[in-house]
């Protein structure tokens, strides 16, 4: 029996399986998640003056001022709060208000 004959078949053996693992976590896991961070972006992308909003933290308000990392949502009569961004959860449409 020839090494390179041997290599090979046992190279071609043990190559597999990790190939076939491979493929599996890409679509299991690094896929769907840059799907989701794609439309996380569009969404904060997306954020308007007087949407009603959900932060993560569970408060919930409506968009008074942007900027391009900060918004002020305004969670009661005379009370405004600071928030970054990435702090929103989601927006909240008139059947959920």
């Amino acid at each position: 029996m020839d090494f390179l004959e041997f290599f090979q078949g046992q190279t071609g053996q043990a190559v597999l399986p990790l190939l076939i693992m491979v493929v599996i976590f890409y679509f299991l896991l690094y896929r769907p998640q840059k799907k989701q961070q794609k439309q996380r972006q569009v969404l904060l992308n997306s954020l308007k003056k007087g949407q009603k909003v959900l932060t993560v933290g569970g408060i919930y308000g409506e968009i008074i001022s942007l900027t391009e990392d900060t918004l002020v949502l305004q969670v009661s009569e005379k009370v405004e709060m600071k928030f970054a961004r990435t702090a929103i959860a989601q927006v909240l449409g008139k059947e959920q208000k």
